[in-house]
């Protein structure tokens, strides 16, 4: 997951106040950055924090000289903690199905690090007002067309299979670190045999559903509204999601796997939360769309929500559990605050079907809480 990317008024700080834990690394990216400078046309003194990633990747930002193109994005991966070969490569198949990604200008691949086009500074999450869902509409149809756009470009083969292996791995992550060691409870008994169950069942349901290629953190957070754009819509640098449309981030995770996880992760967002209708609503006019331009969604819109449902628990276990590994293991207290967003997803979602009682039961055991009443994905 990126974080998000400074506002525009923030004065560029000098180069060298970013700091480098390894000074042949900052000496290699300073050799790198001023040779490529003629020819890209950068000032190499402007350079400046960009973002930080949840991973090991930091984002730069650098001016240029082209008016047209009056900055561009330095990414730096170190080579022993990150594999920069899945952003090349699903950069370019989005690009290929005619998605706004960012393009590769070029790839120092033994150090890691990658010049890149500059989306902008405002994501879609800045541009939404959770108290007026209508008014973000416009944008989420946006969404969607780059969703399907996407999605219509699949082939099997060509990227990592989301399969049982890599749903359990995820799932595992719960267990580990945001039950254990977390909140500091044993994994044992009858926890564990419940959450097996539900885990099994949570499981089947996700591989029952037909495969696309799948972004894995298709949210607001990383979707890029171009310069000028409106809440409308209108404006940027194009039109209704595709080239020219939201601009689209953070996607090197990207599997070949189930076609319900993109427009669950669009709709149960780690960061924003809205009502049960409108929810409803953009995942309703996704399926339309979907259905339109001959994806493989469920004809019965019922089962394809049920599908979509299953698929957020899968996401919001594994999230709550990365969440809690972040701050425990990494140092990054900041994503564990959302967390109850989280549970309370789960604890909702789940207590709508019976078969998913034994999982309801262990979040109400290791979190104090009891049965609840309707159902809302209200704000947390």
């Amino acid at each position: 997951m990126t974080a998000p990317l400074p506002p525009a008024s923030l004065a560029p700080s000098p180069a060298e106040t970013i700091l480098w834990t390894d000074p042949q690394r900052a000496d290699a990216f300073r050799a790198w950055l001023a040779g490529l400078a003629p020819a890209q046309g950068l000032l190499p003194d402007t350079v400046r924090l960009a973002s930080a990633d949840a991973s090991f990747r930091r984002y730069f930002r650098v001016d240029t000289t082209d008016p047209a193109a009056p900055t561009r994005i330095v990414m730096d991966a170190p080579p022993d903690k990150e594999n920069s070969d899945p952003f090349v490569q699903v950069a370019q198949l989005m690009t290929g199905a005619g998605v706004l990604a960012p393009t590769v200008l070029d790839w120092d691949r033994a150090n890691g690090f990658l010049l890149l086009d500059d989306l902008g500074r405002q994501t879609m999450l800045d541009m939404i007002d959770p108290a007026r869902p209508d008014a973000s509409r416009p944008l989420y149809d946006q969404a969607i067309g780059a969703l399907i756009k996407w999605q219509l470009a699949s082939r099997p083969g060509v990227l990592p299979p989301y399969d049982r292996a890599l749903l359990e791995r995820e799932l595992s992550l719960f267990p580990e670190w945001y039950i254990g060691r977390h909140r500091g409870v044993a994994v044992e008994g009858k926890l564990k045999e419940r959450l097996d169950r539900s885990f099994k069942l949570i499981v089947d349901s996700n591989l029952a559903s037909p495969s696309v290629y799948v972004h894995r953190d298709f949210m607001p957070r990383n979707l890029m509204v171009g310069n000028g754009q409106t809440l409308d819509g209108h404006g940027g640098h194009g039109g209704l999601g595709g080239l020219g449309g939201l601009g689209v981030l953070d996607f090197q995770d990207a599997v070949y796997g189930p076609i319900s996880y993109d427009i669950a992760s669009l709709m149960r967002d780690a960061f924003l939360s809205w009502d049960e209708e409108f929810v409803l609503d953009i995942t309703i006019r996704y399926w339309t769309a979907a259905r339109k331009a001959g994806l493989p969604v469920d004809e019965d819109f019922g089962a394809f929500y049920r599908a979509v449902e299953w698929m957020g628990l899968q996401r919001h276990l594994k999230v709550a559990g990365i969440f809690a590994r972040l701050t425990l293991r990494d140092g990054k207290p900041k994503y564990l605050a959302d967390t109850p967003r989280f549970i309370a997803y789960i604890r909702a979602t789940a207590g709508r079907y019976m078969e998913l009682t034994p999982l309801v039961r262990v979040i109400d055991e290791i979190e104090g809480t009891s049965a609840l009443t309707g159902f809302a994905y209200g704000r947390v």
